[in-house]
Formats: C-alpha cells, structure tokens, sequence
C-alpha cells in the first residue's frame, strides 16, 4: 500500500548525505552500464559475422573431389575422379530429408585469363552451370530480368545472368542489358537477367562478377558432357546437413570405387557446422558478459549492503523509538527492504538509460563513417532490459536483507539507551 510518509522518509534519509549516496548509487548504476555495453558489444559482432553469412541457405554443405589417397578394388590411389550426374540422381533418391541437390560446373575466374567478351570489352570471370534451386541457396536480387528456369535447363539455351560487377565491366552506363550478347570462350550467350548479391562476405569485388548459365546449356558449350564439378547440397530444415552427409560420402565413393576410410578423396566445406561454431562462440560470449557485468554489480550491491548497515547504525534510536510506539518487525524490515531496493532501482535504471543513449550513439556513429567490418547494429533488446531489472530487484532485496535482520534485532530499550 502506497504511504506518503514512508516515501517521504525514504527520500529524506537518502537526501540527508548526498555524497555517500551517490558514491553508492555508482557502483550498481556502473555494473549494469558495463553489463549493457557488454552484451550489446557481442551482439553488434554477432551481427557484423552473420551479415557476412547473408540470407545464404547455412543448412548446406558444398563438395568437390579430390586426389584418391587409398587403393581399393584394383584402383590405385593417387588418381583423380569427377562426379557425374548419375552421382547427383543417386544421392537425392538414396539420401532422405535433402532439400535441394544442384550439380555444378565453373570456368574461368576473378583472377585468372580474360574468358568473356562483348565489344571491345573483356573480362575474366567465374562462369557457372546450375540449376535454378541454385538461387534459393546462394540467394541473390535479380536487378533486371529473371534467373535460369527449367524451360532454359529442358530446352539447353544458351541464355546468361551477370552480377553487377560484369555490367559496369562490359557495358556502358544507361546501355540495355537485357537481350544482348556476350561471348564466353567464343561461345554467345544471350543476358536475360542482372543480379546483386545479398551477401556481404569474402571478395564482395568478386560475389558481383560472377555469370549463371544453365547446366545443360554450360556442358554442351565446354564439353563437360555428364561430368559435374562440384555440387551444393541442402538438408531440410529440422535436419542438419552434417548429420547425413556421410550417408551422401558413401554413395560417391561406391559408385567410384573408393575406400570407404578414404576420408581425403572427397572434399567438402559443411557450412551448418560453421555457423553453429559462430552460434556456439556468441553464446559464450553472452554467458561471459553477463557474469562479468554480474561480478560488477555484485560489487555495487556490496557497496549498497554496507551503506545500509550504516544508515540502520545511525538510526537506532529512531528505529527504537518506532519499535516503542508499536511499529511491528515486518514494519522496519519492510521499511529498510523499501529503501534498499528505491536506492537499487534508482542508480540501476540510470545504467541502462545511459547505456541506451552510448548505445545510440555507437549506432549513429556507425551510420555516419559507414559500414564496420565483422560489426553491425549493436543493440540489446527488451528481453535484456527485463531481466536486468529483475536483478535490479533481487540486488536490491539481497543488499537490505542483512541490514534489515540487524534492524528488527534491536530490543527498543537497548535503542533507546544508544547513543
């Protein structure tokens, strides 16, 4: 029940030294300051690393071939094997809760020879086949136009999408993309489609000078016939693609004859298993800010307790004096819990209001000088906010606790006769 005078008095024994007030009220305003900055600190580099991931389809794993390193079967080690698209057919019908299974194949690249030419304008630049699931597991805008359907796979047309990158590079500014030409490796290829990638990882320069053919149309051009180079595979969501991929191991080495412990003969990059080591690394990071942001305002808190002790120390005559006019235990303990937990509060709704305004200003500094490598939009949200009041709450009662038990203690003929 809300009493005037017991907030006036409150108000009054808080007031009576500011100094000491003040000094105390720092200790827990500055450990949930730090234990704010702290956890917005790891979620600004939880965001800056998950950027570079993008919208990336992460339940995937893309895998390649390798040299053989054991014989088997009358097969020499040493020797080199391609997939084919027999591999590709047996793993989606063999291997279950896959999602998508895109066989590929690549030509040239970023730093390599000069491959396509429009005009007097050339270019060296990745050139993929695929297929149009491709999309949904590399996500990416198409600027202009549209990416590979079916139609383009069935009917093998020489059809192309250019990032970004490859237009600045092949066209003048304001020139029409759309239903042009280019040539790739004396082979032409009409645009049918720009794109920019959404993700903002590795050699970004590169993610925009990058080229989607069909795959039926790229094995036909260059002579790939049935041979695919490498693949990119997605489990269902539900089901981790590192969980199965060995199920998908096995099948390849089967078909081509390798050891089954020849752990080197098929290369594979498993992306699940790398953002879960990005999850992993972020919850430590969060359970070490909130302990050490704890340590520091279990310090405040101490600081709190103490000063209390010595407010009730300072009170006796007049706590025994209540206790003389009938003032029940739980009157005084509820009076000295009331001061504890206001003065807790108080100083600890300061932290998190500077906090939020440092926080800001962090962001708006960011937005000013631009986007900061590995570190984006460090923020807390109300989940955070909540729990710190909660321990705002609970401080505040553990720090008056001891100070109100020394209080309800005191025999009031003892506190009167105290000077």
């Amino acid at each position: 029940m809300f009493s005037r005078d017991r907030w006036n008095e409150i108000l009054e024994v808080l007031s009576s030294n500011w100094v000491r007030t003040v000094l105390t009220a720092f200790g827990v305003f500055w450990g949930i300051f730090i234990l704010i900055l702290l956890l917005a600190a790891g979620k600004g580099l939880e965001n800056g690393i998950k950027q570079d991931f993008g919208d990336i389809a992460t339940n995937t794993m893309f895998m390649w071939t390798q040299t053989v390193t054991k014989s088997y079967e009358g097969m020499v080690k040493g020797r080199r094997f391609s997939y084919d698209l027999d591999d590709v057919e047996d793993i989606r019908e063999n291997v279950p809760n896959l999602r998508f299974v895109s066989p590929r194949n690549q030509l040239g690249g970023f730093r390599g020879a000069n491959n396509v030419v429009r005009g007097l304008n050339v270019g060296a630049f990745n050139v993929y086949g695929d297929y149009p699931e491709i999309i949904k597991q590399e996500p990416m805008d198409i600027t202009s136009g549209r990416f590979i359907n079916y139609a383009d796979i069935n009917e093998k047309r020489k059809v192309a999408i250019i990032g970004e990158g490859v237009k600045s590079s092949l066209y003048n500014i304001g020139e029409e993309v759309i239903g042009t030409y280019i040539k790739i490796q004396g082979v032409n290829f009409m645009v049918i489609g720009t794109y920019k990638k959404k993700t903002t990882g590795g050699d970004g320069e590169e993610d925009q000078k990058q080229i989607y053919v069909p795959f039926t149309s790229f094995s036909q051009a260059f002579n790939r016939g049935e041979r695919v180079g490498w693949m990119a595979i997605t489990a269902n969501d539900g089901t981790p693609i590192t969980a199965i991929k060995n199920d998908i191991f096995n099948i390849v080495k089967k078909n081509h004859k390798i050891h089954p412990d020849d752990t080197r003969a098929v290369g594979h990059f498993d992306l699940f298993q790398q953002y879960n080591r990005v999850e992993s690394l972020f919850m430590a990071l969060k359970v070490i800010a909130y302990f050490v942001g704890t340590l520091v305002l279990l310090s405040g808190i101490i600081g709190v307790s103490n000063i209390m002790l010595i407010v009730v120390k300072e009170r006796t005559k007049e706590i025994g004096i209540r206790r003389a006019l009938g003032a029940s235990p739980g009157n005084i303990r509820g009076q000295i819990l009331t001061e504890s937990v206001f003065l807790t509060i108080i100083s600890g709704m300061a932290g998190i209001v500077f906090g939020a305004l440092f926080i800001y200003l962090i962001n708006y500094i960011i937005v000013l000088s631009g986007p900061i490598d590995m570190f984006a939009n460090p923020s807390v949200n109300l989940g955070v906010i909540i729990t710190a009041l909660t321990i705002l709450i609970v401080s505040g009662l553990m720090a008056g606790l001891i100070p109100a038990q020394n209080a309800i203690k005191l025999k009031p003929v003892e506190a009167l006769r105290n000077e």
